[in-house]
């Protein structure tokens, strides 16, 4: 399962370098969003299973492949297209 990986990846790399973020809600995880400027959103951790939000994971893992320079998940998408798919999921 490709997708584990990225995310139990992304997660570690998060937990290394979380010293001046705020913390994840319990149940949720953190990624970035945006196409130029990247956005913090944290969602819960249900939505990781959704084919349409699988499916932005798939395309993070074809542009960005498992390491990020961002330390966490990072969607390439735009805030507005993010956004809008997590409103349905919710």
């Amino acid at each position: 399962m490709a997708i584990r990986q990225m995310l139990r990846r992304s997660l570690l790399s998060e937990k290394r370098s979380a010293s001046s973020r705020t913390d994840v809600p319990k149940g949720h995880c953190a990624i970035y969003v945006g196409e130029n400027e990247k956005k913090r959103f944290d969602i819960p951790v249900s939505y990781l299973n959704h084919p349409s939000f699988q499916e932005l994971l798939y395309e993070a893992e074809e542009e960005f492949g498992f390491h990020h320079p961002m330390g966490a998940l990072t969607i390439p998408c735009s805030e507005d297209l993010f956004v809008d798919l997590t409103s349905r999921l919710s």
